[in-house]
């Protein structure tokens, strides 16, 4: 790790930069590189084995051993007065350290890979809580086609909670990326006559799930193998899609166990 540099300009262009992540939810696809602020998110990546182009703290943070280490493996440590940090925060109480790190590539889709497909889902604290979704039941591979929240903008990291870092994401995908998967697609309809869990469901399979208002698109559910219905007894119209996802995708899980309870 090289000796932290001090940044005291508030025009500086790595600040510049940095205010330009953290503001437009879409910016890294320009830049190329993601905002990471907190230790949650920086510590995910590290554990990741990730290594960030840069690490930035205040002087307060620096000062702190356990977050001074998560910087071991950066390029190069820039130190900042807090009032200039907070004005590149996103976050109500400035975090005082983060990370900028290059945006992954996507690599190439796995055919036969348990999938999510995320189809238009807007809000971006949904789209987060589906990664770590996915990240909790060994889905390790997500599809979010255009029209869906941008996946690494700020608000889905924080929602994500560290779940990028162990998932292959393809953000603003076309339909046709679908096209190169090998497994069943299965999408949740409140139409639907199977319900779970007593639905027959294929593993592995990639889970579609749509639109908070719209739900999935029509040409889209016309080329599910399977749709299926989550039972409920309370007598609500419909589940929040973030709900939904979570209940799918463990049902998937508990199945792919193997244990006494999915038989």
């Amino acid at each position: 790790m090289s000796e932290p540099q001090r940044i005291a300009s508030r025009d500086n262009a790595l600040l510049v930069r940095l205010r330009r992540l953290a503001q437009d939810g879409t910016a890294y696809r320009r830049v190329g590189q993601v905002w990471l602020e907190g230790d949650h998110l920086c510590s995910a990546l590290v554990q990741r084995g990730g290594r960030p182009a840069q690490a930035v703290f205040t002087d307060e943070a620096w000062q702190q051993p356990a977050l001074r280490a998560l910087a071991a493996g950066a390029a190069r440590v820039v130190l900042v007065p807090a009032a200039l940090f907070a004005g590149i925060s996103s976050l109500p109480s400035p975090a005082l350290m983060g990370f900028l790190v290059d945006l992954p590539p996507a690599g190439a889709l796995q055919p036969a890979a348990p999938t999510l497909v995320l189809d238009r889902v807007q809000d971006a604290g949904n789209v987060g809580s589906m990664l770590r979704s996915a990240a909790a039941f060994g889905v390790r591979q997500v599809v979010a086609l255009k029209g869906t929240a941008a996946l690494w903008s700020p608000k889905v990291l924080r929602a994500g909670m560290g779940a990028h870092f162990g998932l292959s994401l393809f953000d603003g995908a076309e339909p046709a990326l679908l096209d190169e998967l090998a497994v069943p697609l299965v999408a949740t309809s409140s139409h639907a006559a199977a319900a779970l869990p007593a639905a027959d469901l294929p593993w592995p399979c990639a889970w579609v799930m749509g639109h908070e208002g719209q739900g999935v698109d029509a040409a889209l559910l016309a080329r599910c193998a399977h749709t299926v219905r989550i039972p409920q007894p309370g007598g609500e119209e419909s589940l929040n899609v973030a709900a939904a996802a979570a209940v799918c995708l463990y049902e998937s899980a508990r199945r792919a166990g193997g244990g006494p309870a999915a038989q």
